[in-house]
């Protein structure tokens, strides 16, 4: 199963609530060393911007999976850099803010972000 396919899955997991940090990590866990249950306790207080509307969580689980990747500072600005191009914004609560103004459903919107984040991962981690 590639990232992107256990992203998906653990997000449409409606038994479960992989918050959106939890979701990138646990998507990397086995390639970055971890087993699911650390990546998941790993993510676990990243998710709604770190609990209190910064940074947002799928941006702060590809940042510390870069990390783990062995992965520079050029690498993390890159990984902002694609974020904030592709959406204005780092913060969650900016970003939430913006997918109401467009009527978009909070979870469709987090569900993108992870999605967009396990892209912008597995390219620095496959290039």
């Amino acid at each position: 199963m590639t990232a992107m396919e256990k992203a998906r899955a653990l997000r449409e997991d409606a038994n479960v609530h992989y918050n959106c940090a939890q979701a990138v990590l646990v998507a990397f866990a086995e390639r970055l060393g971890l087993s699911e249950e650390q990546a998941n306790a790993l993510g676990a207080h990243f998710g709604s911007g770190m609990r209190h509307g910064a940074t947002c969580g799928a941006l702060t689980g590809a940042l510390m999976a870069a990390g783990l990747a062995g992965k520079d500072a050029s690498a993390a600005a890159q990984l902002i850099g694609q974020f904030r191009a592709a959406n204005g914004s780092t913060d969650c609560r900016d970003l939430l803010q913006a997918a109401r103004e467009r009527g978009q459903v909070k979870k469709d919107n987090c569900d993108e972000l992870v999605y967009q984040c396990v892209g912008f991962l597995e390219e620095l981690l496959d290039g």
